[in-house]
C-alpha cells in the first residue's frame, strides 16, 4: 500500500468524529504521492520543482500514474503546482481504486433507502489494519498529512517535523495549498452571502 491510500483509509475511518473537506483530503493526496515518489527515488526537488529520474516502474498504479504525468524536461512542475493540478478530484480516484481491489464495500442502509440506497465501508483486511498501525504509532508523515487535511483532533496548524528537507518541502506547501483552498471557500461564502442581501434588499 501507499502513503495516499493509508491517508484515505484513516479519514474513512475517522469520518465520524470531524468531516473531512474533499478538496483538502485531495490535496494531502497529491502530497502524499509526492512524497512516496521521494521514497522511491522516482523524482527529487530542485528547490520547490519536481525533477524526475530515470523513469522506473512504481508497484502502485496511482503513484505509476502520477509519476508518467510529470513533466521531464524543464522548466520542471513546482510542487505548489502539482498539488492543485494532480489534486482535482483525487480523493474520487482514490476511493474508486480502493473498491475495485475490494478494500471498500457498499453497505445498505434500510433506514434511508429511498435516498441513499447503499454507501461504501471499510472492509476488514490487511490494508485497514496497516493504515491503522501507521495512525497509531503517529508515523510522523502519515499525521502531517492528515493533519493538513483536518483528519483526526490535531488542529491544521499542528504537524509533526520531519528531517528530509524534501519532504518538509511538500508538507509546507501541503498545508499552504490547504489554507489556500480554506480562503478561497470563505471569499465564495462571503460573495455569496453578498449576493443574497442584494436580492432581499438589505
Amino acid at each position: 500500500m501507499s502513503t495516499p491510500r493509508d491517508l484515505l483509509i484513516t479519514a474513512m475511518d475517522l469520518a465520524a468524529g470531524r468531516p473531512v473537506e474533499r478538496g483538502d483530503l485531495s490535496l494531502a493526496l497529491a502530497g502524499g504521492e509526492l512524497i512516496d515518489l521521494l521514497d522511491a527515488q522516482v523524482i527529487t526537488l530542485d528547490g520547490d520543482h519536481i525533477v524526475p529520474n530515470d523513469r522506473r516502474a512504481v508497484d502502485d498504479r496511482l503513484l505509476d500514474e502520477a509519476a508518467s504525468s510529470l513533466p521531464r524536461q524543464a522548466p520542471y512542475e513546482s510542487v505548489d503546482g502539482w498539488l492543485w493540478r494532480r489534486g482535482r478530484d483525487l480523493s474520487a480516484a482514490y476511493l474508486a481504486a480502493l473498491e475495485a481491489e475490494g478494500q471498500l464495500t457498499r453497505q445498505r442502509d434500510r433506514r434511508w433507502m429511498i435516498f441513499q440506497p447503499s454507501h461504501t465501508v471499510l472492509v476488514d483486511s490487511p490494508a485497514r489494519r496497516r493504515a491503522a498501525n501507521r495512525w497509531a504509532s503517529d508515523e510522523p508523515l502519515l499525521a502531517a498529512l492528515a493533519a493538513a487535511a483536518g483528519i483526526g483532533d490535531k488542529p491544521t496548524g499542528e504537524s509533526p517535523s520531519v528531517a528530509d528537507d524534501a519532504v518538509a518541502t511538500v508538507l509546507a506547501a501541503v498545508h499552504d495549498a490547504v489554507r489556500g483552498l480554506e480562503a478561497e471557500r470563505q471569499r465564495r461564502a462571503l460573495d455569496e452571502a453578498a449576493f443574497d442581501n442584494i436580492w432581499r434588499g438589505e
